[in-house]
């Protein structure tokens, strides 16, 4: 009898680790990821670990203990560094503690209860900036191109490579922020089509032609800290607004579905530029619709939603801002 419980526990953990190797195989090929076989079994680890992590957490949805599901992704075998080389916002810590020159509601003017901006032609399609610590060029052509869209009615595509070849004040994929790139389109008077600058996901020497420009703004306004209701009236009645947020947890990662609210985020800690397009209430539950930069194989098709007006939880209002007019 011990023999046979000794030969159905083998038989067990050869099943259990059949199905993770078969996991991992299919892994591979629905990302069309191929590696030596060193790197295979370091990259297998990383996977298995990963896929713990997010069936654990979605046992604790499953129970009602967490507000969003976690999903597989193509980062699922990434490391903690590769993972920080996309989160490349870099936030002056004086930009935190800014009290003048900020976004005023407009006496008579009162935000939607919900809007979705892609509904109405200011969003493009979600892009990917690869392994280039820009998120916050294209956080800020987001912003840009929403605008541009508000004021001729052309939805274009603008050049995240022309900011982080030119915005010399930022890092290019060393990490920058959105003011930044708002004051070099100013004074540079406008940004290149992506068409005409394509994207690179590397840094290089600045091509802007001023033959090719795409989009113009005159200056920014920021938004208080922490102020979710400016954000709302901001979004509402202006379009998408550039953000700044803490991305560092586990859970934005691997993110699936859901309201994404984690209670150990950092409101002061800003590490990942992303893009407000909208807001709205699910289930009772307030939430931010907030496009990434990572590909539509990420969260919702590219987008997450992010809890609102739950204590500026991730840092969501701690440094929004928005171009103006030309």
């Amino acid at each position: 009898m011990k023999g046979i419980c000794i030969l159905l526990a083998v038989l067990a953990c050869a099943a259990a680790l059949s199905t993770i190797d078969k996991d991992w195989e299919a892994y591979k090929t629905k990302f069309e990821k191929q590696y030596s076989p060193e790197e295979d079994a370091r990259r297998h680890v990383i996977f298995k670990a990963t896929k713990k992590i997010v069936e654990e957490h979605n046992k604790k949805f499953e129970e009602g203990k967490v507000t969003y599901t976690m999903a597989i992704n193509k980062f699922a075998d990434f490391t903690e560094e590769e993972m920080k080389v996309r989160r490349g916002a870099r936030v002056p810590a004086e930009r935190l503690q800014k009290k003048t020159n900020l976004h005023k509601s407009k006496v008579g003017v009162s935000a939607p209860d919900s809007i979705d901006w892609r509904q109405y032609g200011y969003v493009t399609g979600v892009k990917d900036q690869g392994q280039c610590g820009s998120c916050w060029a294209f956080s800020s052509t987001g912003a840009l191109e929403g605008l541009n869209f508000k004021y001729t009615g052309n939805l274009i595509s603008l050049s995240e490579q022309n900011l982080v070849d030119c915005v010399t004040s930022n890092a290019g994929c060393n990490g920058g922020w959105m003011d930044a790139s708002f004051s070099y389109v100013t004074s540079n008077g406008g940004i290149d089509t992506e068409a005409s600058y394509p994207y690179q996901a590397a840094d290089g020497s600045c091509r802007y032609n001023p033959n090719t420009i795409g989009a113009t703004c005159n200056g920014y306004t920021d938004i208080g800290y922490g102020d979710e209701n400016g954000l709302k009236e901001a979004c509402g009645n202006n379009g998408p607004i550039a953000v700044a947020i803490d991305a560092s947890r586990t859970g934005f990662s691997y993110y699936g579905g859901g309201i994404y609210y984690d209670n150990t985020c950092d409101p002061n800690y800003l590490d990942h530029a992303v893009l407000v397009v909208g807001y709205g209430n699910e289930g009772g539950s307030d939430y931010w619709l907030v496009k990434n930069s990572w590909g539509t194989g990420w969260g919702q098709a590219g987008y997450i939603q992010m809890a609102r007006n739950a204590g500026n939880n991730c840092g969501i209002a701690s440094a929004a801002s928005y171009p103006r007019p030309a």
